[in-house]
């Protein structure tokens, strides 16, 4: 699923704290949304690896979210829905594609690193891949309820969020191209081969370099 998708999820979790512990409404909501975002900084560093954690997040999740129940305060409840937001956007991404440059001809059989068996969890593919119109459409659907019940401000992030996900739905189908013209053409000429490990071999497929379009390294 594409990351405007995950931020918006994010924040859906963090919705029930607006009726329950209103004054925590703000720090929860943007704690889901950061935590939505996180677990895709690790794109260039073994994307759903480094930061992607489906077995060990959800229960470190649920533990901090108790912790935050029992006795809520900024912290307890920002740490427990950024927690809970990385988990939720782990789960989410085995639901997706798998790691190939054009998800949409399936040909990676991985999704995301199981760090506690050692092995990559295959790819669902209930959504074909991200930004796809079925990806756009969850997250309009997912944005539905924060548009209806939050403030000026916070429905200014999730529109702006969804403004994000409607243009790369828009551009998406053409960005493999754009990607490995970018790495072949301007990147590799100029820079040394040893830079090119921290390339996602995806993006290398006419490199020469002879690594596997579905893998990323470093590892």
């Amino acid at each position: 699923m594409m990351l405007p998708t995950h931020a918006i999820a994010g924040m859906v979790l963090a919705l029930p704290v607006a009726y329950v512990r209103p004054e925590f409404a703000a720090v929860a909501l943007v704690a889901g949304f950061v935590g939505g975002v996180v677990p895709d900084l690790d794109l260039y560093a073994g994307h759903r690896k480094t930061l992607h954690y489906p077995v060990y997040g959800p229960p470190l999740a649920a533990a901090a979210l108790l912790i935050a129940a029992w006795h809520p305060t900024t912290a307890t409840v920002g740490v427990a829905f950024v927690l809970g937001g990385a988990a939720v956007h782990s789960l989410a991404d085995v639901l997706g594609a798998g790691l190939e440059l054009r998800p949409w001809e399936a040909t990676s059989d991985r999704a995301v690193y199981d760090h506690h068996r050692g092995r990559w969890i295959a790819p669902r593919r209930w959504v074909r891949y991200d930004g796809s119109p079925r990806d756009l459409f969850l997250a309009v659907a997912l944005a539905t309820p924060l548009l209806v019940t939050l403030d000026a401000t916070l429905r200014g992030v999730v529109l702006a969020t969804l403004a994000v996900a409607v243009g790369y739905t828009a551009v998406r189908r053409v960005l493999p191209r754009l990607a490995v013209f970018v790495v072949e053409r301007l990147f590799v000429p100029v820079v040394p081969h040893s830079a090119l490990a921290y390339v996602p071999a995806r993006y290398r497929e006419h490199a020469g370099d002879g690594a596997p379009a579905d893998e990323l390294t470093p590892r």
